[in-house]
């Protein structure tokens, strides 16, 4: 029995051990293990993100652009050199003293690149422009180019683009690529519509359009242009002003002459910073009350021929330039219609240049007709 006694001992000794290291065992929770592990790699991918994007804000990008328009002029013979460098304001990529269009603009610049192309012997841009993306401005007049090239969605530094009398039908989508644009100036092309990516350049201040023909509507997304503060639509065939138009609030200089307004809308006191509006060359019969609620509006041009009701506001307050025209239209035959356009807009600018340092409003224009195209 004291066998037996010392084999059921010995036996219990190994089986109190076995409980004592179970209890010591740590247990793991392995959704906890898994938490960690993806902790770790959201944080590395979360720092690999951020080195690529140093990386392509560095100046490593524009220094192979550069060495790339370099490689292509080499390959060039000397007359292409000499035909590119006419393209081009500058000589061997010579930088040009940055002269600022506003001095609101906390953005601050030492140096700019533009690239001008004028005349209608020109009919396609060079290929070696689509590496110079470090350009500030592009300037295409009057050329035979038939429309601007996708390619232009990679200039991201652009500010200006004026692309006037090239014949355009259409702008590509890609413009609204283009989120630091502060200019646009589309006068006097054939464009058939503007597109809605135009609405994602919201930091865009100016925009032309004058002369296109075919315009009648803009797309509701240019409502986005909240910075916008000078708009020219005018020499067009809109039938009414936009919604787009009324939504942006920072507007201070709208024209939308010689277009076929019939009437205007009730809430287009919306405008509320404008300033400076031309509406002359339209069917206008009357002026709807709530213009009067216009508080910043210092000089409003009218036709008058069939105008028969205005806010008394416009014509007793002394501030307000109030200018009623009358369209009393002279045969021209001969003269280029373009050029003749000029010559109007030329003389509207001179004559309402010459009212700008007058106190009151000059009481003649309501009396004496004009006797130019207006």
């Amino acid at each position: 029995m004291s066998s037996y006694g010392l084999v059921c001992s010995s036996a219990s000794v190994p089986i109190m051990r076995m409980d004592r290291i179970r209890v010591d065992i740590p247990v793991y929770d392995l959704s906890l293990i898994r938490q960690l592990w993806e902790g770790r790699e959201k944080k590395f991918k979360q720092r690999q993100k951020k080195e690529e994007e140093r990386l392509e804000k560095s100046a490593l990008a524009k220094v192979n652009q550069q060495w790339q328009y370099r490689i292509a002029c080499r390959k060039l013979k000397s007359t292409e050199v000499t035909a590119l460098q006419c393209y081009l304001e500058r000589s061997n990529l010579a930088e040009l003293d940055l002269q600022p269009t506003d001095n609101k603009d906390s953005e601050t610049e030492d140096k700019r690149f533009i690239f001008e192309m004028t005349g209608d012997k020109w009919r396609k841009l060079p290929e070696e422009l689509q590496f110079m993306t470090y350009l500030r401005e592009w300037h295409i007049r009057g050329t035979k180019i038939p429309e601007i090239p996708t390619y232009i969605e990679t200039f991201v530094d652009l500010r200006v683009l004026d692309v006037q009398r090239n014949g355009f039908t259409k702008l590509p989508v890609e413009i609204g690529k283009l989120i630091n644009l502060r200019e646009l100036n589309v006068n006097y092309n054939k464009l058939l519509s503007i597109p809605a990516e135009l609405g994602d350049c919201e930091n865009l201040e100016r925009l032309e359009m004058t002369a296109n023909g075919s315009l009648t509507e803009l797309p509701f997304e240019l409502r986005n242009l909240k910075k916008l503060k000078h708009l020219d639509m005018s020499e067009n065939k809109f039938g009414s002003i936009p919604i787009c138009v009324l939504r942006m609030e920072s507007l201070t200089f709208f024209d939308i002459s010689n277009n076929r307004l019939q009437d205007l809308p009730e809430d287009i006191d919306r405008m509320e910073a404008l300033e400076s509006v031309f509406l002359h060359k339209n069917k206008l019969k009357y002026m709807p009350l709530s213009m009067a609620n216009l508080i910043h509006l210092k000089m409003l041009v009218v036709s008058a021929d069939e105008l028969y009701s205005i806010p008394s506001k416009f014509i007793d307050n002394p501030d307000i330039k109030l200018i009623r025209l009358y369209d009393n239209p002279v045969n021209v035959q001969d003269e280029d219609v373009n050029d003749q356009d000029d010559h109007e807009k030329e003389f509207m600018k001179t004559y309402i240049e010459s009212l700008q340092d007058r106190d009151t409003q000059p009481t003649y224009t309501t009396k004496v007709s004009l006797s130019c195209l207006l």
